[in-house]
């Protein structure tokens, strides 16, 4: 992963560092049908109600790294050049993440029908925004925060159902189009290429390409670049998201995400989304190829978008809050 360049300003750095008392630790993250009670009793997942203690306990600590997600207080006007649109199937669209290079472009998901919205990530393309600076604690968050209010955008548009909103991204895009739908229940659908493995498979266990500013530098300041530490890990990100539909690309060469940490993280998830009635809305695609999108991949992931999209029950326009 490339690293960003930031300037920051020490004092302000140093109090983002700090990341906050939160939910109690879960030693093995691929265990997810167990939650920890408030008199910190472990217990088993046996119904929708207990999981969403540990969905909590997920998100709390995914905060814990990136730091808080923001409150009202920060909405602010939206306005950029980034839609793609042509004669769009009403009360069906997408995002779609974008790097600087993506292998896949909003005009294609237009084509097909979509109201497509491409954000950049900050300090790619042409949007320039120091985080810290702003009192976010990691780039993540901020981009989390951004994307949530394309979401609130896309969802004002009279031709787009807010029921019906899926998001799809490549590299850093697909872990983010995670990280979106994890926190926000707004996105039905996700499709996540070259996105993720499980963070002791990383580069060995080395997490230092996920702790730079333009990542989660409390990766490295907190949890010492060391995945037993850090206190989330990519299965329960997935899990976070059940049991709404899910697609993984996942090549079988990608230098980037070791294929077997993807597997294992799928394999976790799996009674997860089997217990909230999802069993098979999860599911990966293993390419023969590097850390790309090939065409045909593209292709299976924009019919499993479509798919997941259209069986959402319809929001009719006029009945929908402002």
């Amino acid at each position: 992963m490339p690293v960003l360049g930031l300037i920051i300003a020490g004092s302000a750095w140093l109090l983002a560092q700090m990341a906050p008392s939160g939910p109690p630790p879960y030693p093995d993250k691929a265990d997810l049908l167990v939650y920890v009670d408030s008199n910190g009793v472990r217990r088993t997942v046996k119904t929708a109600a207990d999981w969403e203690r540990r969905r909590e306990h997920i998100l709390a600590s995914l905060q814990r790294v990136m730091g808080d997600l923001p409150g009202d207080a920060r909405k602010k006007k939206v306005s950029g050049p980034f839609f793609c649109k042509l004669t769009p199937f009403p009360r069906i669209m997408a995002i779609s993440r974008k790097r600087v290079l993506t292998p896949f472009s909003g005009l294609e998901l237009a084509q097909r029908g979509y109201v497509a919205l491409c954000p950049d990530y900050p300090n790619y393309g042409q949007y320039k925004f120091d985080p810290y600076r702003h009192g976010y604690a990691s780039a993540t968050m901020k981009a989390i925060w951004n994307h949530m209010r394309a979401v609130d955008l896309l969802g004002s548009l009279a031709e787009v159902d807010p029921a019906r909103i899926g998001c799809i991204g490549h590299s850093l895009g697909g872990h983010n189009a995670l990280f979106l739908a994890a926190f926000d229940r707004r996105i039905g659908a996700v499709v996540s290429s070259c996105g993720f493995t499980s963070f002791r498979k990383y580069a060995g266990g080395n997490l230092a390409g996920w702790s730079h500013a333009g990542y989660m530098p409390r990766i490295a300041s907190v949890y010492e670049n060391d995945p037993a530490k850090v206190p989330f890990d990519f299965a329960e990100v997935l899990a976070a998201v059940a049991p709404r539909a899910v697609f993984a690309s996942a090549p079988l060469h990608d230098a980037n995400f070791d294929v077997s940490g993807v597997r294992d993280c799928l394999a976790a998830v799996a009674p997860v989304f089997e217990l909230l009635g999802a069993k098979g809305r999860c599911v990966a695609v293993y390419p023969d190829a590097g850390h790309g999108f090939p065409p045909e991949t593209r292709r299976a992931a924009y019919a499993f978008i479509d798919d997941a999209l259209r069986h959402t029950p319809a929001v009719p326009h006029q009945d929908r809050e402002h």
